[in-house]
């Protein structure tokens, strides 16, 4: 695909710490664009990473030294209708792509979604500074005006953003409807769609929720709760509602946010990591076994292992940092886990959840 001719301009990274990392904009972009300045380590996946609403309000800095060079594909392939990020920083932005299979180039798609690219920077010098100093707010502007006031993204509720804004009941793979159909409740706090898809898979009724949405006096015979963006003890309605659902013996699963959701729920605490997990290659050990999986990951938070009830206990661990990745209730079939199963980008390693979640609401 030919390149699209396009002005490049100076512009700026300035992190609310005092670091300022010099790059390269596009002419006619907005002039002052705000974020959390995070990084994601994997090679491939960008567009994947973009539109995963998990990133909203951040900038995305991507480590890989080349990035664009495939383009975008149509958006069958995207993890939401639109991108999330605010942002974009990379060291070197291919200006062309070299599949066939792409209907435009990252820098065009970029532009007609709103999103921010500082090209020409130094990714290396800027990631390790956030594995240093954690990651922080920041800002990419285009002339020299400095930023007096930073916008912490963290302190929004993110979920209510995301999330859908009415129930959707669904599931085209369906084969049959009749009373032994099992129904499942699916809270959607941003939802990748690869976690739909992989819902939709399976023989049952789909509810598809927003994230305050009380369905606890309704029929159900499972909760499943989906990834999300921002700090989870601000989801105080999803709390409330997972709550009375983890008082009863319906399975329940949580991936991402939906597990450090399920967490508070139980009375746990979470709280933020350095500079968090995103990357598709972080080792996780099963518990109580030697095996470890290549797993996805896209998150800022964490549970807190010394505050977990004593019913519950830890099933996965990150061999990079010991921090929590999974857990499970002892006797009761409520489990989740911090990493990505689904994947997109990513291994596909620890897809088998799904399907023993499945397992678990048919016996159910």
């Amino acid at each position: 695909m030919n390149p699209t001719p396009l002005m490049m301009i100076p512009a700026k990274l300035y992190l609310e710490t005092g670091e300022v990392f010099e790059g390269f904009a596009p002419e006619g972009q907005i002039t002052k664009q705000f974020g959390e300045v995070v990084f994601n380590t994997g090679m491939v996946g960008y567009t994947e990473c973009m539109t995963d609403p998990s990133y909203c309000g951040q900038i995305l800095t991507f480590t890989y030294p080349l990035i664009g060079n495939y383009g975008v594909f149509p958006q069958s392939s995207w993890e939401s209708k639109k991108a999330w990020v605010s942002g974009i920083v990379v060291s070197e932005l291919a200006d062309f792509c070299a599949r066939s299979q792409a209907s435009e180039s990252l820098l065009t798609w970029c532009q007609s979604q709103k999103v921010a690219i500082l090209t020409g920077v130094d990714t290396r010098a800027l990631t390790h500074c956030l594995r240093e100093k954690g990651v922080v707010a920041g800002a990419i502007v285009i002339g020299d005006s400095i930023p007096r006031a930073f916008t912490d993204i963290n302190e929004q509720h993110l979920v209510a953003k995301v999330s859908i804004p009415a129930p959707l009941m669904f599931n085209p793979n369906q084969k049959t409807q009749n009373q032994k159909t099992k129904k499942l409740i699916a809270i959607d706090c941003g939802m990748k769609e690869n976690i739909w898809r992989y819902l939709c898979h399976y023989d049952w009724l789909i509810q598809r929720v927003p994230y305050d949405y009380d369905f606890t006096s309704e029929p159900y015979d499972a909760v499943f709760i989906s990834n999300g963006p921002g700090d989870p003890v601000l989801c105080k309605e999803t709390i409330e509602i997972l709550k009375k659902v983890l008082e009863g013996n319906k399975p329940v699963f949580g991936i991402c946010l939906g597990s450090q959701l399920m967490g508070l729920a139980i009375g746990a605490k979470t709280y933020k990591l350095r500079f968090g997990h995103r990357s598709q290659n972080q080792p996780c050990l099963q518990e109580g076994t030697e095996r470890v999986y290549l797993t996805s990951q896209n998150h800022g938070y964490a549970i807190d292992e010394t505050t977990l009830p004593e019913d519950w206990r830890v099933t996965y661990r990150n061999l990079n940092d010991n921090s929590v990745q999974g857990i499970a209730h002892r006797s009761k079939p409520h489990f989740s886990v911090q990493f990505h199963p689904e994947a997109a980008p990513g291994p596909v390693d620890t897809g088998f959840l799904f399907g023993e979640f499945y397992q678990a609401v048919i016996r159910s």
